[in-house]
Parts: C-alpha cells; structure tokens; sequence
C-alpha cells in the first residue's frame, strides 16, 4: 500500500494498466453487475436536483425506472446505488449512442445543462474506495468486461491513476495527486 494523507492506495492502482476501450468493451460496466452504480450520501440531493434536466437525455425505459423507483435506490447490502432496468441489468440513466452505452447524466453535463458530470464511483471506475472511520482504501477492482481496457493500457502504457487522474483530483484535489505522483516515483525507485 503507498499512503498518501489518509488515503491508501494499493499498489496495483499505480502498477497496473488502464484505458477504457469503449470501442470494445461497448459500455457493459453499465450493463451488468450486483446492483446500479454505488453512490455516495451527498449525492442522493444532486440526483433528485438534477433529475428534470438529465431526463431529456434518458430513454423511456430508464425514465419509468427511475418513475417509479426514484433517482436512487437502496441494494440488497444496505448501500445507496443508481436504480436498474430490469433487476440487475442496465442502468437507468444508460442511453445508447453507436452501439455503445453512455451516461444521460453525462450527457446532460456536456450539453451545458447541469455542472455534475456524474455520480464519482462510475468517474473513477475501475477504482473502488473502502471506507473506514479514519482512511480510506483505494483498490483497483478487476472485471473479466474490461480485459480491453486492460490491454488497451498496456498498448498505451499508461496506470490506472494516470487514467483516473481527472476523477481522482475531483474527489482528494490537485495537492492530494501531486503527493500521490511523488509517492508512486518514490515507490517505483524501491522496485527492483
């Protein structure tokens, strides 16, 4: 583990390659798996607030999910996550575009319309935060979907924190990542 403040990152984040490859992969993080996206408390209002203007974006069958259920639901571990179509399929703000899933919310924050870009755990997907009373945990959650994004990574040679850098300024700030770069050259010189 490399700590920075009272984060600590495991080392396959600045070890390991990373660079979603939508091309190939065609969106399916937002397709599949245990439940929706997870979400933070604080991001249960912003989804209620910014659901009128993200709706234009949404296909019928997302809008009558999130209809009936709400902007936001509760998963069968307890934690808040982005409502389903269909149990455990899509996402209800997924919208298609080319073949390829994207994020209604997204698309509503690059058309101007609102300025959240969407909810934190799909912006630094393939990072996933372990929280405990006095840090935080980073780990890199490994998906047998995203084996493109994987090779894609290699091929360009960039980590996952080098990929995730936009989102993990977002969260932990620009001063956070600058220690966090100056962590991994500290590690990456110990490395035989």
């Amino acid at each position: 583990m490399i700590e920075v403040g009272n984060v600590l990152v495991h080392e396959d984040v600045v070890k390991e390659n990373f660079v979603c490859n939508l091309n190939k992969c065609k969106g399916a993080c937002c397709l599949e798996g245990d439940s929706g996206a997870p979400l933070n408390h604080d991001e249960l209002h912003i989804l209620d607030e910014i659901y009128p203007k993200v709706k234009p974006f949404m296909t019928a069958k997302g809008i009558a999910t999130v209809e009936e259920t709400g902007t936001y639901v509760t998963d069968f571990e307890g934690d808040y996550t982005t409502p389903c179509v269909d149990t455990n399929k899509e996402c209800a703000y997924v919208t298609w575009e080319n073949g390829i899933t994207k994020c209604a919310i997204e698309k509503a924050y690059e058309s101007g319309a609102i300025s959240w870009k969407k909810p934190l755990s799909c912006h630094l997907y393939p990072i996933r935060i372990t929280k405990y009373p006095e840090f935080e945990v980073l780990n890199y959650d490994r998906w047998s979907i995203c084996s493109p994004a994987c090779s894609f990574g290699n091929e360009l040679k960039v980590h996952v924190h080098e990929f995730l850098k936009e989102p993990l300024i977002r969260k932990y700030g620009e001063e956070w990542y600058k220690e966090l770069e100056e962590a991994v050259e500290a590690y990456n010189s110990l490395q035989p």
